[in-house]
């Protein structure tokens, strides 16, 4: 059988078992998982009434959480904190969170808005209301409660986190690239560029990490107690420990691309050189595989593997997955320089690379499979989760890369190790050039102009002599091929390592929607109000939604139609909701014009459930002016 019979058989092997065992997984079934802490429980509870004010405001999350100064803050109708102290875990518990309340508060509607970090590294924010005695308006809403992670900092922290990944893959592809199939200059400036990718963002990550979690803004970042925050946490501890094994893995760039590689250049080939250089591949070896390890750690120790299902054997498969990823992509690109750079590569050294890869894109589908079944756990959270639907794209692009591998072996079998020679006269006419230059007595500027041209004449040989051999550039384009899809393969990565497991997503609506005591809305209430205010084009229908309809924040959308359907803009539109039997009200809303004849408010509060009389109120001109009424109902 030829070596493209074989690899072609081998791809199509690998891709049914890479969706097959995909499948396979996927129909085991579910067990229990967490990751991204979510809300279980509060006391008091979401919306509720309670006849004293409490002293101490308790959450239970589904799994541990790191809580700050600022982790729960309890405001009152007019936006004031009311709580004492600093928020702190009851009885020891990592997933109970509670903070104190002062004493004497009056009656109300309060809000609390809780801002945490998941054991998994992640940041979770929320925030509920409770009244007290009687229900009563509040300038707060969910939304200006809730403080999010600033955009800037959420920006700059996912591209640290990219970098990172990318980093870490060149360093490690391109160290074990130069160990088994060819070192050279080029694959040096992967492996160094990939040591200084990896430092930066590290550096950079661990002085985002306060803000980040903390939902301050780039001007925090260099603010000396949020770093402290973050390095007494897991995430922080592991970037700290990044950063330190970073200065082991440089002492091994300067033994690997320096002593070793002079050994390797001398001209004596005794027993005892041979014999030393046996001995320090060795060392070599086994360093490198424990930097490398480590550092794999890092990740492994502080998000997703590190909580829920079997988290003592996910946090070592993540760590062999990591550094299957590193081996095939890193090597990718050590490949890719190599044969860009027009340096000899050796038909023997592409090869020992493609069984490298092959080996490890088998290691890949083995521990992909088990991080699938374990994040993701049945047919619904693959097709209904975030997660799951990005963890398809992930699979997508991994079976594209195994495919233009296929073609990249086919090419491997047509090397050969003869380079062919063509038109050197570039060359000969350059290293003519000099002589003349030499004797002409040029002047200094001239004499830097005729470098700069002899430079510019051997580069373009040196392009057509690599472009000339046509097995070369046939493999140096579809490693270009793999090397581009490995790109948004990181990409994809980086996004799916920050988004909440499908199996907990599903697990969390399960828990919601057997904790609740009242069923869910159906969806959005709509009202739909006819107004005539008796003037010019004063006859008009409008369409009041209120979404969710329950009690807490919900968006209220108003539509308004002329007579014939058209939309209808208006000087003056208001609406107001009344709760008549709990006299509560009117609460009024503040709309904003999104475009014409719609208008919107967001995050308005309603605090209880029940039927509420919804008043409309439109003045189409300066005396033209009618109210309506309607009710809608809040569960």
């Amino acid at each position: 059988m030829t070596i493209q019979a074989t690899a072609a058989r081998r791809t199509v092997t690998l891709l049914g078992t890479l969706f097959a065992a995909l499948l396979c997984a996927l129909s085991l079934g579910a067990g229990t998982a967490s990751a991204h802490a979510a809300l279980v429980s509060t006391d008091p509870k979401d919306g509720s009434v309670v006849p004293v004010a409490p002293q101490q405001i308790k959450l239970t999350f589904s799994e541990g959480v790191l809580l700050n100064a600022d982790s729960l803050r309890v405001l009152d109708p007019q936006g004031k904190r009311v709580d004492e102290g600093r928020p702190a875990h009851l009885d020891g518990k990592s997933d109970t969170a509670a903070v104190a309340v002062r004493a004497g508060i009056a009656d109300g509607t309060y809000t609390v808005a809780w801002q945490a970090v998941s054991a998994d590294s992640h940041p979770v924010a929320g925030a509920f209301t409770f009244s007290v005695g009687a229900p009563s308006k509040t300038t707060v809403t969910a939304q200006s409660a809730t403080a999010g992670t600033d955009p800037a900092v959420g920006t700059f922290y996912g591209i640290g986190r990219y970098t990172a990944y990318g980093g870490f893959v060149l360093l490690v592809g391109g160290c074990v690239f130069a160990g088994v199939c060819r070192s050279s200059r080029s694959v040096q400036r992967v492996a160094v560029g990939g040591w200084i990718a990896l430092f930066l963002s590290t550096t950079v990550l661990l002085l985002l990490r306060g803000a980040y979690t903390g939902g301050k803004g780039m001007g925090s970042v260099l603010d000396l107690s949020l770093l402290g925050d973050a390095l007494s946490t897991k995430p922080g501890a592991a970037l700290l420990s990044r950063l330190l094994l970073l200065s082991a893995a440089a002492v091994f760039l300067a033994v690997l691309f320096g002593t070793y590689a002079d050994s390797g250049a001398r001209n004596g080939c005794s027993a005892q050189a041979l014999a030393e250089r046996r001995g320090v591949a060795y060392g070599l070896a086994v360093g490198g595989t424990l930097v490398a390890g480590g550092l794999a750690a890092t990740w492994a120790l502080a998000e997703h593997a590190s909580q829920g299902l079997q988290s003592w054997l996910a946090m070592p498969v993540d760590v062999v997955h990591l550094l299957g990823v590193a081996v095939w992509l890193g090597g990718l690109a050590a490949l890719l320089a190599s044969l860009w750079s027009g340096e000899p590569v050796r038909r023997a050294g592409v090869q020992r690379f493609s069984r490298l890869a092959f080996t490890s894109v088998c290691v890949l589908v083995a521990t992909g499979l088990y991080q699938s079944w374990r994040q993701v756990g049945s047919w619904d959270a693959l097709t209904g989760t975030e997660y799951g639907r990005r963890l398809l794209v992930k699979v997508g692009l991994v079976a594209v890369m195994v495919a233009v591998a296929s073609v990249s072996r086919r090419w491997t079998g047509r090397l050969t190790d003869e380079r062919t020679e063509p038109k050197k006269e570039p060359r000969k006419a350059a290293a003519k050039a000099k002589v003349p230059a030499a004797q002409s007595g040029a002047s200094p500027e001239r004499a830097a102009q005729l470098a700069r041209q002899q430079a510019a004449l051997a580069r373009a040989a040196g392009r057509r002599e690599r472009d000339a051999d046509t097995g070369r550039t046939g493999l140096r384009r579809a490693v270009l091929a793999e090397a581009a899809v490995a790109v948004v393969l990181l990409a994809v990565t980086t996004v799916l390592t920050g988004t909440q497991p499908g199996r907990a997503e599903t697990e969390q609506r399960q828990a919601g929607s057997a904790g609740s005591t009242a069923p869910a809305p159906a969806g959005p209430a709509e009202v739909t109000i006819p107004y005539d205010t008796d003037g010019p084009n004063g006859r008009g229908t409008a369409v009041i939604t209120v979404g969710p309809a329950r009690a807490g924040a919900n968006t209220v959308d108003v539509t308004l139609t002329d007579a014939s359907g058209k939309p209808a803009d208006v000087p003056e539109l208001d609406v107001s909701f009344t709760e008549k039997d709990k006299a509560i009200g009117p609460l009024r809303t503040t709309l904003q014009r999104q475009s014409a004849g719609r208008w919107q408010a967001a995050g308005f509060q309603l605090p209880m459930a029940g039927t509420w009389q919804l008043t409309l109120t439109v003045r189409t001109s300066d005396i033209d002016q009618v109210t309506e009424t309607g009710n809608v109902k809040i569960n």
